[in-house]
């Protein structure tokens, strides 16, 4: 049997962390507080930090852009505090300089190719590898970390959060417009990050050794040079965890803390039923891109594909999320995020971001009007659901 815990040449290894234990990664644009043009700001900011690379407070993939991220969490409210703290200092560090963060899945109107990676071998890998793709990659993200103990069981919380990829995109969809113009679509960023040659659902993998032989294959054909490039939308992480890609960054902690509640959640049903030999339900991978193909366009109003019913193919996506609000809840209970989870039915009659984006750009079809109305709610820390219905 495979020790998931041995190193590699790759060096993949499943870290040891505490079951349901969470961490959340935020990322966000630098922009002129006044035009909201996207502008090479970081270093303003990493200038004034101890670790600029794996620090709570790091540089990503253009200089214009930053990563909050929080430490290791029993709690969601926890997680959520620190975050909103570290948002408060990088504000506060930017302000003399003119600038501020824009917290949304990808600049409204600014052109990605004006942006520059920065200078770190693996940003440069992706610009290379990903030609024209890999510069448009202007686009900020939300990742949620929630801990496993076993190795193998994470293979399998891997496939089941997959298949509720769906929710989690329509939720937190905050991209709807680019170079502006409206996209039709929910989240633009979910788009642009699938043409990345490693991205999409996780691959149907039994155990924990059937990873490491599929990360070892992709190396080996020359695909990828770590465990990290592999960039599924869901995937078991060195630090003992699952973590959960699928998301746009949100413009406010209040957002971001009810998303990372409902990870958290799913992943802890996910291990009790993994625990009690109970199935894990499995969609096929092209149903799994469908859904979330479906969420990236539509969001909330999408129809999702759910085969075992069999006198339905599609229910609408509002009917699934209440099913699994209901069937989560005695779990946010015991996890103490029951506060946080329930700002889900509010985000969902409220509007997710891309809704309350489009409420202004209707009213005034001006995109920097919309990237002025985001920065407003991430100073707030709350969203502007009655504002932005005009």
């Amino acid at each position: 049997m495979v020790d998931p815990h041995r190193r590699t040449n790759l060096d993949i290894h499943f870290g040891h962390s505490n079951q349901s234990s969470v961490g959340i990664e935020w990322e966000m644009a630098i922009v002129d507080r006044d035009t909201l043009e996207q502008v090479p700001g970081a270093v303003h900011v990493l200038e004034r930090v101890a670790d600029p690379e794996g620090g709570p407070i790091r540089g990503e993939y253009f200089d214009s852009m930053l990563e909050l991220v929080s430490g290791v969490h029993e709690r969601v409210h926890d997680a959520q505090a620190e975050l909103e703290g570290l948002l408060a200092q990088v504000i506060d560090w930017l302000e003399p300089h003119g600038l501020t963060v824009l917290a949304m899945g990808a600049h409204p109107f600014g052109d990605p190719m004006l942006q520059r990676p920065r200078a770190k071998p693996q940003y440069g890998r992706v610009a290379e590898r990903n030609g024209w793709w890999g510069r448009q990659m202007a686009v900020n993200g939300l990742h949620v970390h929630v801990g496993v103990d076993d190795a193998d069981k994470a293979i399998q919380l891997t496939m089941g959060v997959a298949r509720l990829s769906c929710y989690f995109i329509a939720l937190s969809a905050a991209s709807p417009l680019w170079l502006g113009m409206d996209t039709q679509f929910a989240s633009q960023r979910t788009m642009l990050f699938q043409q990345l040659s490693t991205n999409g659902p996780p691959h149907r993998l039994s155990d924990w050794r059937a990873y490491v032989e599929h990360v070892e294959q992709l190396a080996d054909y020359g695909m990828i040079r770590s465990a990290s490039e592999l960039r599924w939308d869901v995937r078991p992480s060195a630090c003992g965890t699952v973590e959960n890609r699928l998301m746009d960054a949100m413009p406010t902690g209040w957002e971001v803390g009810a998303i990372a509640a409902l990870s958290q959640c799913v992943a802890e049903r996910l291990s009790r039923a993994v625990e009690a030999d109970e199935p894990i339900w499995q969609l096929p991978h092209w149903i799994m891109r469908e859904n979330k193909w479906r969420a990236a366009r539509y969001g909330l109003d999408a129809e999702v594909m759910v085969p075992r019913l069999a006198a339905r193919h599609a229910i609408p996506m509002r009917e699934g999320l209440a099913h699994w609000l209901a069937e989560l809840a005695p779990i946010a209970d015991e996890l103490g995020c029951a506060d946080e989870l329930a700002r889900i039915p509010e985000l969902a009659a409220g509007g997710p971001s891309h809704v309350r984006q489009r409420r202004v750009w209707e009213a005034t079809g001006d995109a920097r009007a919309v990237a002025a109305s985001v920065v407003a709610e991430t100073l707030r820390g709350t969203p502007l659901f009655e504002e932005t219905r005009g």
